[in-house]
């Protein structure tokens, strides 16, 4: 097979700061809240890293593809016109991930809606990557009978959904290898929260 398309996966390096927040006593209201912005920063910028790397992928398959798939031989033509409209699919993704990462560029964050941003975000990810491995395994069924069988578009489109199921997996992994470090740590900072009375009132502190 001629001319395939590998984008290397970028593996994002975020910068892991205690968090924790909700209502505090006035001495710890400055750095609690430094720990809970950090947090929803970091998860915004690897958010956004990644959106971008998927529209990276997306337009380089979709403007090889199309030029590739009129040149091609045997099941070259099919495997880069799937590439093309699979990422199709993968560009408009990306287009409305970033769009929606713009209203959330000045949003603050309670204790409680941090913790639920972060669980959701890495539930999505685990989904994710089953999809990707169904992707993969759908790929391997579609190639095999299309080598079996003799029917090109079938080995076409398997190797594409293998080269494409076998990228998605890894980005996501990646994804949710480096939002679950924040989780554990959101998960940790919790955990030491204690209830305490203060000038203002009750309200939630984190030992240091």
């Amino acid at each position: 097979m001629k001319q395939i398309t590998i984008l290397s996966t970028v593996i994002i390096l975020g910068l892991m700061v205690p968090f924790a927040g909700g209502a505090q006593t006035a001495e710890r209201q400055v750095p609690l809240q430094i720990f809970s912005d950090s947090i929803a920063s970091d998860r915004y910028n690897q958010n956004k890293t990644n959106m971008t790397i998927l529209a990276a992928w997306a337009g380089v398959n979709i403007i090889q593809g199309s030029i590739s798939a009129t040149n091609a031989t045997g099941s070259g033509p099919h495997f880069f016109r799937m590439n093309a409209y699979w990422n199709l699919v993968n560009l408009g993704i990306a287009s409305v991930g970033l769009i929606q990462l713009r209203k959330e560029l000045n949003r603050k964050y309670t204790l409680t809606q941090n913790h639920l941003a972060q669980q959701k975000l890495e539930k999505i990810l685990l989904l994710n990557s089953g999809l990707d491995l169904a992707y993969i395994a759908t790929g391997l069924f579609l190639k095999e009978n299309g080598n079996r069988t003799g029917n090109l578009r079938n080995t076409g489109f398997g190797n594409s959904l293998l080269l494409q199921g076998a990228f998605l997996l890894v980005f996501d992994l990646v994804q949710y290898g480096n939002h679950r470090r924040n989780g554990k740590l959101l998960e940790s900072q919790l955990s030491k929260l204690q209830i305490q009375a203060g000038p203002n009132g009750i309200g939630l502190s984190l030992p240091l």
